[in-house]
C-alpha cells in the first residue's frame, strides 16, 4: 500500500529566531505596562514611595515590608526598580526618536539630491560615527545638563548616522528605478518624490535600527547614571541606584546591586532579541532558505 506524506509548510513551525523574536516582544511589553501601572500601583497602596527616604530603614535585607530590600540612603529597592522601568523608557523613546526624525531625513535628501549637499553630509554622518558614542553621550550630557530631555539628546546624537547611512544608501539605489523617473517625467516636485515614491520604499530596516538603538540607549543611559552624569537624583534610574550600591558588594549586600541590574539587563535582552527577530523578518535575504 502506498503511503502519502503530507508536505509540512515552514511557516506553520516557527524557527529560533521566531521564537526568540517573540520572547523579546513579551519582555518588551511587560516592561512598558510596568511602566504605565507602576504610578497607580502607588496610588493604590501596593507599591512604595520610590523618592521616600526618611520612612524606611538604611540598607534594610528583603522582607515582606521591603521585597526587595532598601538602600544605602533607605529608598525602597522595588519600588525604585519598578520606576526606573519609567525613567530608561522615557529618554530611550525621547533618543530614538530624535535620532530618526534627524537621520532619516538627511539621508532621503542627501540620496536624492546628491552633489556637493551629499559629500558634505557624508562627511559630517562619519565624523561622528567614527567618534565612541559612549564618550560622545558622556561630552554632550556634561555640557547640557542634567534631566530627561538633555540625555535623550546627548544619547542620540551618536545614532544619527546609522539612519541616515541605511536611508541614503537605499534612496540612491532607488532613486533611479522606472517608477521615480515616471514619476519625475510626470512634473512631480522633488518633495513628492521624496514624500510619496521614495519613503515607503527605503525605510524597511528603520524599525530594525530604532529596536537595537533603543537595546544599546538604555546602555548608555545606565552609563550615564553611573557617572553621575544621567538624570537628576530624586528620579529612580537604574544606573544611578547601581552607583549608589556599589559599595555594597564588598559588605555583602547584595539586593542594593542585583535587581536594578537584572532590571537592565533583561530589558537590553528583551529589546535586542526583538531588534534581531524584526531584522530577519523584515529582510528576507537573511533567511535560513534551506
Amino acid at each position: 500500500m502506498t503511503t502519502f506524506k503530507l508536505p509540512i509548510n515552514r511557516l506553520e513551525r516557527p524557527n529560533l529566531t521566531t521564537q526568540l523574536m517573540r520572547i523579546g516582544l513579551v519582555l518588551t511589553i511587560s516592561f512598558i505596562l510596568i511602566a504605565l501601572f507602576a504610578p497607580l500601583l502607588q496610588t493604590i497602596g501596593l507599591l512604595k514611595d520610590p523618592t521616600d527616604l526618611l520612612s524606611y530603614p538604611i540598607q534594610a535585607p528583603p522582607s515582606a515590608n521591603h521585597w526587595f530590600g532598601t538602600n544605602v540612603r533607605g529608598y525602597d529597592v522595588f519600588s525604585r526598580t519598578l520606576f526606573g522601568t519609567q525613567a530608561a523608557l522615557q529618554v530611550v523613546f525621547l533618543a530614538t526618536l530624535i535620532s530618526m526624525f534627524v537621520g532619516v531625513p538627511l539621508g532621503l535628501i542627501s540620496g536624492y539630491l546628491g552633489g556637493r549637499l551629499d559629500r558634505i553630509l557624508l562627511f559630517l554622518m562619519d565624523t561622528i560615527y567614527t567618534l565612541p558614542g559612549l564618550l560622545l553621550s558622556i561630552t554632550l550630557a556634561f555640557i547640557l545638563g542634567r534631566g530627561i530631555l538633555n540625555v535623550a539628546i546627548a544619547v542620540s546624537i551618536s545614532y544619527i548616522p546609522q539612519y541616515f547611512r541605511i536611508v541614503r544608501n537605499q534612496t540612491v539605489s532607488v532613486k533611479n528605478e522606472l517608477f521615480v523617473e515616471a514619476a519625475q517625467a510626470l512634473g512631480a516636485t522633488p518633495i513628492r518624490v521624496l514624500s510619496k515614491y521614495l519613503f515607503f520604499n527605503v525605510i524597511q530596516s528603520v524599525p530594525v535600527i530604532f529596536t537595537l538603538n533603543a537595546a544599546d540607549a538604555i546602555l548608555v543611559l545606565g552609563g550615564l547614571g553611573f557617572l553621575g552624569l544621567g538624570l537628576p537624583e530624586e528620579i529612580p534610574e537604574w544606573g544611578h541606584d547601581l552607583k549608589e550600591a556599589l559599595a555594597d558588594l564588598s559588605t555583602g549586600i547584595w539586593w542594593t546591586t542585583l535587581y536594578p541590574g537584572l532590571a537592565l539587563t533583561t530589558m537590553v535582552v528583551g529589546l535586542s532579541l526583538l531588534g534581531e527577530g524584526l531584522s530577519e523578518v523584515l529582510n528576507p535575504r537573511l533567511k535560513n532558505k534551506n
